[in-house]
């Protein structure tokens, strides 16, 4: 009895073995959204550039559209940053900023030097409208389709690979739904 004992620790550093093995193999861009199927949550924020202007959940009713979550002390989003220019210059989809945990100083000051690819930007400044979505960190994108319910998550910084393997097939499918129920 008392030399299978000894064999616990080793079972137990096996059993960790193969979980932290199984790890190496998941896409943190894929982690599950509990979101994804649902409407996007109610909130009521100030637009970044406007704190008189409040944008609530309705705001994105009517039209596809894309949810991105940044912020200035996210490197990545710097990274994403030209795409999301690009993307917006095509006009193929609004594109709305979630500025996450941010301040809103140091925020317009960089949309100003480095350009603003956002129709709106909704200032979430204690994070609260990040926390409803689930936000694991910036950048996250959400594809919301013209009914408001969140259709895609995605984890980390956009480009050009993402946009034209995975988001924009996404995205012209759920337009033309939309066609089809008579949506803009």
């Amino acid at each position: 009895m008392k030399k299978l004992v000894l064999f616990i620790p080793l079972i137990l550093v096996m059993v960790m073995g193969v979980f932290l093995y199984k790890g190496l193999f998941l896409n943190p861009q894929q982690l599950e959204s509990a979101l994804e199927g649902k409407p996007i949550p109610a909130f009521q924020l100030e637009r970044l550039e406007d704190s008189s202007e409040i944008i609530t959940n309705e705001t994105l009713i009517g039209k596809v559209s894309l949810l991105n979550v940044w912020a200035t002390w996210c490197p990545s989003c710097k990274y994403e940053h030209p795409y999301l220019m690009r993307f917006a210059r095509q006009n193929i989809l609004p594109i709305y900023g979630i500025n996450y945990r941010d301040d809103r100083g140091p925020a317009i000051r960089e949309l100003t030097r480095e350009g603003d690819p956002y129709t709106k930007n909704i200032f979430d400044h204690d994070g609260r409208l990040g926390l409803d979505l689930g936000v694991y960190g910036a950048p996250e994108s959400y594809l919301v389709d013209h009914n408001g319910i969140i259709r895609y998550r995605y984890a980390g910084p956009i480009d050009q690979r993402v946009w034209s393997e995975t988001l924009l097939p996404m995205i012209k499918e759920l337009q033309a739904v939309a066609k089809q129920e008579g949506a803009s």
